[in-house]
């Protein structure tokens, strides 16, 4: 019987209910798929630095680098949000994305019709909602030089940098375009080209690389634009890639359409393969979440759905990634809420807990209906 090993790092808050969750329903399709896990539990984030005094240590990350693959709970709070602070919760995401070649970011966005009274928009703005938002993730702001110091007048200065070079563009991009290909054909550029010199290389490069895929329809969007039409015409995107700090936004205003953040998954990836697909790490795009926290009220839907992703694309298990979201719609289809979803007030929401044990029932009866491939 084949064994996966996966390395997890529960992190803060409500990061490790939600890890927790994904694993039993991971292990619940081993036992019906007939294959095993090891776990290789970490500590990360804000837990890691009260234990060992940095956000994620040496060793660990050659331990999630060794691994199949990386499941990831969430990280920060309260406690450590100290901006001005040389050790913080965050750098062990950095240090994960760099330390492991993790440049591409993707988080897949579906309309649940079940839950088109969960979001704030009209029904009719959800109906046929599928979307992939490809983040480009080791790049732009995050990764660029920051000065902070006082001026000849007494005043305070900061500046931030936003780099990227001509191969981060073309790596993110070709990936864009081959995921647009296997889907409906359709790769939406979102940029800052008015205004941003590394926004005019971003949409040179997309166009390039563009000619490559004849088959794929390439639309260049401004970021202000795209932000408004993904709210009202949502159901018109297929594949939307841009840069960092533009992603991690945009993907955040993308969970209305769900209904919740907490709906919502993510894989980043790099270019090294495994002997089972492509190496990841897998995560819930919602926080840690501190005011939830053991209270067994966060929705571990996201966490769940990152589990199908880590199936798919760094185990190769198609079969066992449709059986998950498939068990999660079904579960959706027969009323059950966790307590962000719930817009009646009458109806008593569901635990973490006991919406997991739900999928993990729905995946022993083998259930299989409304499978998406």
């Amino acid at each position: 019987m084949t064994t996966y090993q996966v390395a997890v790092i529960g992190g803060d808050g409500i990061g490790p209910e939600v890890t927790a969750a994904a694993q039993r329903v991971l292990e619940a399709t081993g036992d019906r798929f007939h294959f095993s896990f090891e776990w290789r539990e970490l500590l990360g984030g804000g837990t890691a630095m009260e234990a060992h005094g940095t956000a994620l240590r040496d060793e660990d990350l050659v331990i999630c680098r060794d691994s199949d693959a990386v499941l990831l709970g969430a990280v920060g709070g309260p406690k450590w949000d100290d901006p001005a602070a040389s050790v913080r919760p965050e750098q062990a995401l950095f240090r994960l994305r760099q330390g492991l070649g993790l440049f591409a970011n993707l988080r897949p966005v579906v309309g649940e019709p079940v839950l088109a009274d969960a979001s704030p928009l009209r029904p009719e703005r959800l109906r046929g909602v599928d979307l992939l938002i490809v983040r480009e993730l080791t790049g732009g702001l995050y990764f660029g030089q920051r000065t902070e110091r006082s001026t000849p007048e007494g005043g305070r200065e900061a500046v931030d940098t936003l780099p990227y070079t001509e191969a981060e563009i073309r790596r993110i991009a070709r990936l864009a375009f081959e995921l647009a290909r296997a889907r409906r054909g359709r790769l939406t550029s979102v940029d800052k080209a008015n205004v941003l010199a590394t926004s005019r290389l971003w949409r040179t490069v997309v166009t390039e690389i563009g000619r490559e895929f004849p088959r794929v329809i390439l639309e260049h969007r401004l970021v202000d634009s795209f932000a408004m039409h993904l709210i009202t015409h949502p159901a018109a995107f297929d594949v939307v890639v841009t840069e960092n700090l533009f992603g991690d936004i945009l993907s955040d205003e993308a969970s209305v359409l769900s209904g919740s953040l907490g709906m919502l998954p993510s894989a980043s990836l790099g270019e090294r393969r495994t002997a089972h697909g492509h190496f990841g790490l897998y995560e819930p795009v919602h926080g840690s979440a501190p005011d939830i926290t053991g209270q067994d009220l966060a929705n571990p839907i996201g966490a769940i759905r990152s589990g199908a992703m880590l199936m798919r694309w760094s185990l190769g298990r198609i079969d066992v990634a449709n059986a998950i979201e498939a068990a999660v719609r079904t579960v959706l289809a027969s009323g059950m809420r966790t307590a962000d979803l719930v817009t009646d007030t009458e109806l008593k929401p569901a635990g973490t807990r006991a919406f997991t044990d739900a999928v993990v029932e729905r995946l022993g009866a083998g259930q299989t209906t409304g499978v998406r491939t």
